[in-house]
């Protein structure tokens, strides 16, 4: 398959193992952002590949790991109300909220339907004019633009039953957060392609030189992701600090204009909640005043819903790259994808379950 095959060469991985082993000096810790680079990374053993003092960190890449509890127990309280239909990606239905999931939900009869475009929502909701349709938007800048066309094209045909709870996230903010944390390990940064498939990278310019740190913008292949180290390392070895990008065949400087532009429509940039993270400033989307007709917290109710955080799962260590999901004392144990206590354990994405797949009879 074009542009699959050729990043999975063995031959072409070997080089590039060697390449990077010949140029490292010193150590050097590097965080891969996308939940996509840590399942690769992990199924393909990349990090066992390399030098002993290169040391790879998964970052916050996972966005349904990062959604707080509090809009899990918010979509829950939604999903309860009567008439109501909720829509929702797949991956979001196991994420345990305080007390309940989706999925749990959906078997004592709530009418909780998976989708697979937020545009299947809009359809649900012309073919149920007397039911609420709200979607459940989670996700980073890769998906949120698909997303502000459901909201846009539900206010331009006058869909008075559609609702969207919106909850996106930006990566920019939380790079600087990461780096701006007093237990900061990052030295490197592989940025996530496919967001910076729809933001470019231009915002990472300010974050390289303000922090003195590279960023590669990486692919998802094994072949991208140990060039995206290549070019990381090199940087670092000769202490330049400066964005680069790997991606090239699917990622250009300034993105993708016309999905930036609807974004910027209906979205407003708004402090928000991670799981295990805290509040970071304007690191979320929330929808404009303009669609306030369409936001589901404000139509529901549930914007003041909050809840505490567990004090048993560890996946916020995870997220910022403190420890790998094995030293964590309930990883395999208390948590597994069939009864998770995070996100991170039931996310397609998620670090916890990337070494659950691959690792779980290994330890770090």
């Amino acid at each position: 398959m074009k542009f699959v095959d050729e990043y999975r060469d063995p031959q072409t991985v070997r080089k590039w193992v060697q390449a990077i082993a010949d140029m490292t000096t010193q150590p050097w810790t590097i965080m891969e952002v996308c939940g996509g680079q840590t399942h690769s990374i992990i199924k393909h053993g990349l990090d066992q590949l390399l030098p002993d003092k290169i040391k790879l960190i998964h970052g916050p890449g996972c966005p349904v790991c990062v959604t707080p509890i509090a809009y899990i127990d918010k979509a829950l309280a939604i999903a309860q109300q009567e008439g109501v239909i909720l829509c929702s990606f797949g991956d979001m239905l196991r994420v345990p909220g305080s007390d309940n999931d989706l999925l749990s939900l959906k078997s004592q009869g709530a009418d909780i339907r998976i989708i697979y475009s937020p545009l299947d929502a809009l359809t649900i909701a012309e073919q149920n004019p007397d039911k609420k349709i709200v979607f459940f938007a989670v996700g980073f800048e890769t998906t949120a633009p698909t997303c502000a066309l459901a909201v846009y094209q539900a206010s331009q045909r006058a869909l008075d039953n559609f609702y969207m709870l919106a909850c996106h996230v930006r990566v920019p903010p939380v790079m600087q957060a990461l780096l701006a944390a007093p237990d900061n390990r990052v030295q490197g940064f592989l940025g996530a392609g496919h967001v910076c498939s729809i933001m470019g990278y231009h915002e990472y310019h300010t974050i390289a030189r303000q922090y003195k740190i590279p960023i590669v913008i990486t692919g998802f292949e094994p072949v991208d992701i140990l060039q995206g180290l290549f070019q990381c390392i090199r940087q670092l070895e000769a202490k330049t600090y400066t964005v680069e990008n790997q991606y090239k065949r699917v990622v250009s400087e300034q993105g993708n204009i016309p999905a930036q532009q609807l974004m910027q429509q209906v979205y407003v940039e708004v402090d928000r909640q991670w799981r295990g993270m805290g509040n970071i400033a304007l690191s979320g989307l929330s929808l404009r005043d303009e669609y306030a007709a369409w936001n589901a917290e404000r139509h529901f109710a549930v914007a003041d819903i909050q809840t505490d955080e567990s004090a048993e799962c560890r996946s916020g260590e995870v997220l910022k790259g403190l420890i790998k999901p094995a030293q964590c004392p309930a990883f395999n144990k208390a948590c597994t994808p069939e009864h998770p206590l995070g996100a991170t354990m039931v996310s397609s994405e998620g670090a916890c379950a990337a070494y659950y797949h691959y690792r779980r009879y290994q330890h770090d």
